[in-house]
């Protein structure tokens, strides 16, 4: 995965925020090798405690290579893991981005260049301090246009680039 983080991420300046974290080395990657549901979400809140214990460390890339390759399986635990953060008392400290290798935006036709921007070598919770967010987000100008600059980038590229983008940072 750090090798999505760099030759999409920040060479293709997707998240204009990444580059720093990565040059502060502050990035966690976990990769989760278990398959059900309840052990993963058990492990996600793990993950919570374990960065409320490491200030230094900015953000978690929770990354599951197996047992949630179909994406609405894996939907159903983006929403389980949300509702779960806020039961532990994690709203408001703790977002959680998502990324799947076969992410599609509502109304997007599957094959659309589009659903690249969320699109990950592998089913993937991005665990984010919202604090460092907010503070990130205010600093930046325009941060609206951020979704809609990665879209047009997306569409410009087109989907077979970002296949064979994604496939080579899997090696």
């Amino acid at each position: 995965m750090e090798n999505w983080v760099e030759r999409v991420i920040m060479k293709y300046n997707i998240c204009p925020f990444a580059r720093q974290e990565v040059m502060r080395d502050s990035i966690r990657y976990q990769v989760i090798e278990k398959k059900k549901l309840d052990h993963v979400l058990t492990v996600l809140i793990d993950e919570c405690q374990f960065l409320d214990a490491h200030p230094q460390l900015e953000t978690t890339l929770f990354i599951l290579p197996q047992g949630f390759e179909g994406f609405y399986l894996y939907l159903d635990l983006v929403d389980i893991a949300n509702d779960l953060l806020i039961e532990q008392g994690y709203e408001g400290v703790y977002q959680l981005a998502s990324f799947h290798p076969d992410y599609c935006f509502d109304g997007e036709p599957q094959d659309s260049a589009a659903n690249y921007t969320n699109r990950a070598p592998y089913p993937t919770l991005h665990i984010i301090r919202e604090e460092s967010m907010e503070k990130a987000l205010a600093q930046y100008n325009d941060p609206e246009s951020i979704p809609e600059r990665n879209i047009a980038f997306a569409e410009r590229k087109g989907s077979e680039f970002f296949v064979k983008l994604l496939q080579s940072c899997k090696q």
